[in-house]
């Protein structure tokens, strides 16, 4: 049975990898820097996660989940697609400043030659176009349709952008080149012409 402090050292040591990761990235990193931020033994480290890939992903599926969760009462609630829309660019502004993205894109990059990262972000992402599947889903029901699109594929048309916007955005690519934030704001606007012009 897990004690009220292994829990808490898990939680200093999950805090220290995110921190770690964002500092110096997955290329550097080491599980003796994670201890030493965490301020807590090496070997604590491999007792609660086996090794620093498992705890990188942990640390990854933590976030991922409470963002989902996030989305998904969002998603669930009363207000228009537009302004669904709106808000989901809004919660990539937090998700940026959190380090999320930074770490999601970090373990990606690292899947590219670990099968086993891959997995387990391909994983972490597929809740998300599972959720917007679902979003898509309840449109097609209101709307009576998506035009020449089924719902997965709506889905992968919004996730991709965002994946796209985040990783210029990482790259430091200037607004002037890739605007992806004003892009992706505009897209709210053709949903609510869209949306506005069906309530006529």
């Amino acid at each position: 049975m897990t004690t009220g402090v292994e829990l808490e050292t898990r939680e200093r040591i999950l805090a220290a990898a995110k921190e770690a990761l964002l500092e110096i990235g997955f290329a550097q990193l080491s599980t003796r820097k994670i201890a030493e931020i965490a301020g807590v033994p090496l070997s604590q480290i491999h007792y609660h996660f086996g090794s620093k890939q498992r705890l990188l992903l942990d640390v990854l599926d933590e976030e991922n989940k409470k963002l989902l969760q996030r989305q998904a009462v969002m998603y669930g609630s009363e207000m228009p697609l537009w302004k669904q829309w709106e808000q989901a660019c809004d919660f990539l502004e937090d998700d940026l400043r959190s380090g999320y993205v930074r770490v999601l894109h970090e373990m990606a990059a690292a899947g590219w030659s670990d099968g086993e990262i891959a997995t387990a972000v391909r994983d972490d992402l597929r809740g998300w176009f599972d959720l917007l599947t679902t979003v898509a889903e309840q449109a097609a029901t209101r709307l009576g349709g998506l035009g020449p699109f089924v719902p997965r594929e709506v889905a992968t048309l919004v996730g991709l952008p965002f994946l796209g916007a985040e990783t210029a955005i990482l790259l430091g690519m200037e607004e002037g080149v890739a605007p992806a934030r004003s892009a992706l704001r505009k897209v709210g606007q053709i949903i609510r012409s869209l949306e506005e012009a069906g309530e006529r």
